[in-house]
């Protein structure tokens, strides 16, 4: 089980890396989640440089793909080469994406009709590519979501986990991760989230 987080050179840490840390809670033979890069190396909007666990041209052999955010996604995806390595497909494959990950996932037409979640500073550039835009943390239908706010990754992360574990795996990893003090209220809010999202 091969899970993608798309992560190009700008990306923000909070997207790629919360959800890289949520869903490696799975710890079983065969699970496997990489940051799937377009270069062997990117820099984050913040200076932090990684090394890619995986290149773009396994994402579309991934069971899953979140498409991470940062501050040079218009780049992507004005970019036709770049854009061309992404195949995703919503029939065989979990595919999610955070902030301005909707913006990729928008210009590829991956979307179709669904409305989407960004944050605010993507949300004009997502409804100028023709995606309603939900004043929401998380929203799903069948094989997509998406989740709009930094800290929102956690959801996505967990969605992914209740698709491909089960519901169960998804609150033990986020009730791992949660703040001591706050797990049972962290958990039932992002699970609701969950549950409501789903259209």
């Amino acid at each position: 089980m091969h899970v993608a987080i798309l992560t190009f050179q700008g990306f923000n840490e909070l997207d790629s890396l919360i959800a890289l840390g949520i869903l490696n809670r799975i710890k079983r033979p065969g699970w496997r989640v990489t940051l799937c890069c377009p270069e062997p190396t990117v820099t984050s909007m913040n200076g932090v440089t990684v090394h890619a666990q995986s290149a773009l041209s396994e994402a579309g052999a991934a069971d899953a793909v979140l498409v991470g955010s940062g501050i040079r996604t218009r780049e992507v995806v004005a970019d036709p080469a770049l854009m061309a390595r992404l195949e995703l497909d919503p029939s065989r494959q979990l595919i999610g994406a955070q902030c301005s990950g909707t913006l990729v996932l928008a210009r590829l037409g991956v979307l179709g009709d669904m409305p989407a979640c960004t944050d605010l500073t993507t949300k004009p550039w997502v409804q100028e590519a023709g995606v309603e835009v939900l004043d929401r943390p998380f929203h799903a239908r069948g094989n997509l979501a998406t989740a709009g706010g930094c800290l929102a990754s956690a959801y996505l992360a967990a969605w992914v986990i209740a698709r491909l574990e089960g519901r169960e795996a998804a609150v033990a990893a986020l009730h791992y991760v949660a703040p001591v003090g706050e797990k049972d209220a962290y958990v039932a809010q992002a699970m609701g989230h969950l549950d409501r999202a789903v259209s």
